[in-house]
């Protein structure tokens, strides 16, 4: 993405051409990236010709905002404040706006639709924890099913 967006719009082979001297690749492996850059909807791609031409959906700024989404998420289950501490744990200075700029707030909760208000079952949210694993009991009733193992 970084070659594409240094030329706004390329073929496959401009963007290997671009790639070759720090990273050489196969046009086979650039055209597979391309294709589901594609299909993801983070490139757009015309015909021209016998090849394509691709330009970025995705701006530079968004692009980073979703990569460092997927940290806080996937690294500090969607807690941005634990994603600042750890950088100011190892001696990071980290601005104020970190938090507003680069990582957005997750997703809103919903409220309860009428059906689940009604329903005696507790609703999760990205606000409630999931149980903890000593709240689960230890043993559940399970029916008498000759499938299930005793």
């Amino acid at each position: 993405m970084n070659t594409l967006w240094g030329m706004r719009e390329a073929t496959v082979r401009e963007i290997r051409d671009g790639l070759a001297v720090k990273l050489p690749r196969a046009y086979t492996t650039i055209m597979t990236i391309m294709d589901r850059l594609a299909r993801k909807g983070v490139v757009e791609r015309r015909k021209a010709g016998r090849s394509y031409i691709y330009r970025p959906q995705l701006s530079i700024d968004d692009a980073r905002r979703q990569a460092m989404r997927q940290v806080v998420d996937h690294f500090f289950s969607g807690s941005t404040e634990a994603a600042v501490d750890f950088l100011e744990s190892r001696g990071a200075t980290v601005p104020q706006s970190l938090e507003s700029a680069i990582l957005p707030p997750a997703a809103p909760t919903f409220s309860p639709s009428p059906i689940d208000a009604a329903s005696d079952a507790p609703i999760l949210s990205s606000a409630s924890p999931a149980p903890a694993l000593a709240d689960i009991p230890a043993s559940i009733e399970t029916p008498n099913d000759p499938h299930l193992p005793k």
